[in-house]
């Protein structure tokens, strides 16, 4: 077994009593790994936007101060007091974050499903990733194909199996095509090289004309953006020509969901060869996935009566379709690592300046082509 630090660096958010947000580095024990256990050296972990949710809470990120040194930093927010009951469960717990990530592992237990990674640079989900070191079981581990760095398997997991489980989803529904939101995002842009592969069309919703280019030269057919003053009619033309009648929407909160079902119900009627007044016999269905708009989700009521708004989540899912399809989904993962499910990120930080209050606004932004790859050893000794 490889000699391992005693103790290491592990991103903590700590909502307090009194309403307060503390987000620091604290210095915890590198476990040893049990039995059937590999202790991964992280070097990769991507700030995605359910690990947004975790790190900062209900807090109000415009009264964020930050203390400490630089090497050991602390942020600080308020939390305003209605917000306080959501985080009622969490209050005086300092919690661990980060989903997903890679590394190489540098122990393992006596099991020789174990001891066959050691060195090896594997992908894995499991939570707490925003640390130095973290011990998980072997068999929760993806052993990245030759060639393939941390970075490229940092986030094997969170978009590329919920972009499958979108076609998936589909297609257990009983649907022939989909539409998604926030398109032009890096899981936008799997899911879209995902549907030229697999021949199913797909209706992107973007916000704006730079990111229906970037999504038509990666050969896109249906981009549709909600600045257009055409948007609605051009969604309607969309889904006309493809049929489709479920969607995945990021967004959440504002009138869009709403506008996809209105859209859906008029493709729908189009085709229809006589009229109902409760409205076309067509199922459409919104699945929520996402919380770019942390507003109501607005409704106008005029799709008729055979529709469906609900949230859909990826480990429900996975439980739903079982172990033998939910690990044929992971290979294809692996296959096609640096093409499909390739992702990008625009800087690489540690894990200090994860909670710098300029890289914060940055990575906290929510705008398409910026997410952040934490190296959480980078610039930091054992």
């Amino acid at each position: 077994m490889t000699t391992s630090p005693q103790t290491a660096l592990q991103l903590q958010s700590l909502v307090k009593k009194g309403g307060e947000l503390e987000v620091s580095l604290a210095r915890v024990a590198v476990p040893l790994p049990k039995a059937d256990e590999v202790l991964v050296r992280v070097e990769a972990t991507p700030l995605n936007p359910s690990d947004l949710g975790l790190l900062f809470g209900a807090a109000d990120m415009s009264t964020a101060r930050a203390s400490g040194s630089s090497s050991q930093p602390v942020v600080t927010a308020r939390i305003p007091r209605e917000r306080m009951q959501a985080m009622a469960d969490r209050v005086d717990q300092p919690m661990p974050v980060g989903n997903e990530g890679a590394g190489v592992v540098v122990a393992a237990g006596d099991a020789p499903e174990a001891q066959a990674l050691m060195g090896k640079t594997v992908a894995i989900l499991g939570g707490a990733m925003y640390a130095q070191y973290r011990a998980i079981k072997a068999k929760q581990c993806l052993v990245l194909p030759s060639g393939a760095s941390a970075a490229d398997g940092a986030s094997c997991f969170v978009n590329p199996l919920t972009s499958q489980g979108m076609v998936e989803t589909m297609k257990l529904e009983g649907h022939t095509a989909l539409v998604h939101t926030a398109a032009a995002s890096n899981l936008g842009q799997m899911l879209n090289r995902i549907c030229i592969a697999d021949k199913v069309k797909l209706v992107n919703i973007v916000r704006s004309n730079e990111q229906a280019e970037l999504l038509k030269k990666q050969g896109a057919s249906y981009v549709c953006v909600t600045s257009s003053p055409s948007f609605v009619e051009d969604l309607t033309g969309a889904l006309v020509a493809t049929g489709a009648t479920i969607a995945f929407d990021a967004i959440g909160g504002g009138p869009l969901a709403g506008q996809i079902l209105a859209a859906m119900e008029v493709a729908a009627n189009r085709a229809a060869k006589e009229y109902s007044r409760y409205g076309s016999a067509v199922h459409k269905q919104v699945y929520i996935y996402g919380n770019l708009d942390t507003g109501p989700t607005v409704l106008n009521r005029n799709y008729g009566m055979i529709w469906s708004l609900g949230g859909w989540f990826l480990t429900p899912f996975l439980q739903r379709i079982g172990k033998d399809a939910a690990q044929k989904l992971r290979m294809r993962v692996m296959a096609e690592l640096k093409t499909t499910f390739a992702s990008n990120y625009t800087k690489d930080i540690s894990l200090a300046e994860a909670l710098s209050l300029d890289e914060i606004a940055r990575y906290t932004k929510k705008s398409t082509g910026a997410k952040h790859l934490i190296n959480p050893n980078k610039g930091l000794g054992d």
